[in-house]
């Protein structure tokens, strides 16, 4: 099986983020039309629903037509000039509205595609996302941006299952007085920390004793707790340490991420029960080898894995 987690910025990096462009839209579809062999199931941080963010330099296609449905429509092009048959179905999982009554000004959510010439779907939570948002008594509710666990339960074609978790983390947040004092903040946030348990808490008590996934932006580079958490506690093998692609000692070998001038390994694909195969088609940020370089503020770290029985 291949997997493919990217944070495609709300598919508005042209705009500096500012706006959804149609142009995002299809460079980034023809980017995963273009891997061979294709992603089984793909997992899209960073995705809106419908929003002025979202609209406002909106290109073709419907009036009322989500983000998520627009990219599909470019993707499934993309498939058509690549050769193939548009194999994927998408899932929306939403996770936070900002605006007021019924102006959105912009939204946020988690998006999966799954092949459905390799993949089936037993079943999955995009009807209700696991919240994992860590609140304070100094969060203001309304504004504290909602950070969720997407899953879905999957079976291979040889009818293996195994359940793909999918995560955005906060970032470290300010109202911590750690966060004044602690010189690198980035996986080392205690709201970081208190979300990763829950991600990985909701991950073994769902997946029971069925190999899984836990993938996305954790905001959190290797070594940091968060990190050391997920690998160390709950005994998740990261696939880029497992592949040797990172020595996890070193957070700023490999950068996932970058602003300006600044490079950051944020992106993570961890699993259990499973063993990682590759990563053909994974590429350091900025690395211009990349079909993805330039797409968004991140890359997509792509792996194959197999579940174990």
């Amino acid at each position: 099986m291949r997997i493919v987690s990217y944070n495609v910025r709300y598919f508005g990096h042209a705009l500096k983020g500012l706006a959804s462009t149609a142009s995002s839209k299809q460079r980034i579809a023809e980017a995963i039309a273009g891997l061979s062999p294709l992603a089984d199931v793909v997992a899209l941080q960073e995705v809106e629903t419908k929003s002025i963010r979202s609209s406002a330099a909106h290109r073709g296609g419907a009036p009322h037509e989500t983000q998520l449905e627009a990219f599909m429509r470019h993707l499934s092009a993309a498939m058509e000039r690549a050769g193939h048959v548009m194999p994927y179905r998408a899932f929306y999982f939403p996770a936070h509205v900002y605006g007021v009554g019924p102006l959105k000004v912009y939204t946020t959510g988690l998006a999966m595609l799954v092949n459905q010439q390799t993949v089936g779907v037993l079943k999955g939570n995009s009807h209700e996302p696991f919240d994992i948002t860590h609140r304070t008594p100094a969060t203001i509710k309304r504004i504290k941006q909602t950070r969720i666990a997407a899953h879905l339960h999957l079976e291979d074609a040889s009818g293996r299952a195994f359940h793909l978790f999918h995560t955005h983390l906060s970032l470290p947040t300010p109202w911590a007085k750690e966060y004044w004092s602690q010189k690198v903040k980035m996986g080392f946030g205690a709201n970081q920390l208190a979300e990763a348990t829950r991600v990985a808490e909701y991950a073994r008590h769902v997946s029971r004793s069925e190999p899984y996934l836990i993938v996305g932006d954790f905001n959190s580079a290797p070594s940091t707790p968060v990190y050391r958490l997920l690998t160390e506690q709950e005994k998740l093998h990261g696939a880029q340490e497992v592949l040797k692609q990172i020595d996890a000692s070193r957070p700023d070998s490999f950068a996932t991420a970058g602003f300006l001038q600044l490079r950051m390994h944020l992106d993570h694909v961890f699993g259990h029960g499973v063993e990682f195969a590759d990563l053909v088609d994974t590429h350091a940020f900025g690395d211009e080898a990349s079909r993805f370089h330039g797409l968004s503020d991140h890359v997509p770290l792509i792996t194959r894995f197999e579940p174990k029985r």
